[in-house]
């Protein structure tokens, strides 16, 4: 197994006959995975650091699957009193069905659409992605950090993967294992090949012309790309 450069190798995932059920247990199972390995905790760290205090936030996730990283916002801004509105934007129509059986609320609206084909009346404060740019080559992964850039009122963020060998064992051994989904036992050590060194980000951020971010590593090997338009 060659760690060194990315696999462009497609998700099962990214195909579009795949069965309501089949990306219903999906969906419950990164859930579970993001919960249990703190994938939701880096979401949450982006967050905080771009959110202004004392004013009502809009926040908008691109490929937001189940909408889970929103429900996890939503919880976290109802114990800090954070008056927050949650848009989530997902290409796969079985995707925004599962998150509208799950999540209904009037803070919330889940949108089926292209990310790139979608215009706002007004732009949301913060928009991010979450295990979304893996799925892309880098010419498209230019294109939506530029896009996220172009369409928040106040910055945004990124949490994926770092392309590591313990990283890739480690999930595939717990896939194997504990998952009941065969879309997860695939795509999510393929998940962990489509991901990115830090020098990969640098080149990436550097080629959209983001000069102004911070980069961090997180746990459970995550990156944390954290971009503001202008000074909260």
């Amino acid at each position: 197994m060659n760690f060194k450069y990315r696999s462009y190798q497609k998700e099962l995932l990214d195909r579009d006959d795949i069965s309501f059920d089949a990306i219903s247990r999906n969906m419950y199972e990164l859930n579970m995975i993001n919960t249990w390995l703190g994938g939701h905790s880096v979401t949450l760290s982006g967050f905080k650091k771009i959110l202004a205090d004392g004013k009502k936030i809009s926040i908008c996730e691109i490929g937001c699957g189940g909408g889970d990283n929103l429900y996890h916002l939503k919880k976290w801004c109802d114990r800090k009193k954070v008056n927050a509105y949650f848009i989530g934007i997902d290409i796969n129509k079985n995707c925004i069905e599962y998150a509208r059986s799950r999540i209904s609320s009037d803070e919330f609206t889940f949108i089926i659409s292209d990310y790139r084909n979608y215009n706002f009346t007004e732009k949301p404060d913060i928009i991010f992605s979450s295990l979304f740019c893996h799925h892309f080559n880098d010419e498209d992964i230019i294109h939506a950090l530029q896009w996220m850039r172009k369409n928040s009122a106040i910055g945004f963020y990124v949490n994926d993967l770092h392309r590591n060998a313990l990283a890739y064992y480690a999930i595939k051994w717990i896939t194997e294992l504990f998952s009941r989904s065969y879309l997860v036992k695939n795509d999510a050590p393929l998940s962990v090949l489509r991901g990115f060194h830090k020098k990969e980000w640098e080149q990436l951020l550097k080629r959209s012309e983001i000069n102004s971010y911070h980069l961090q590593w997180k746990w459970a090997f995550r990156w944390l790309i954290v971009s503001l338009n202008k000074t909260v």
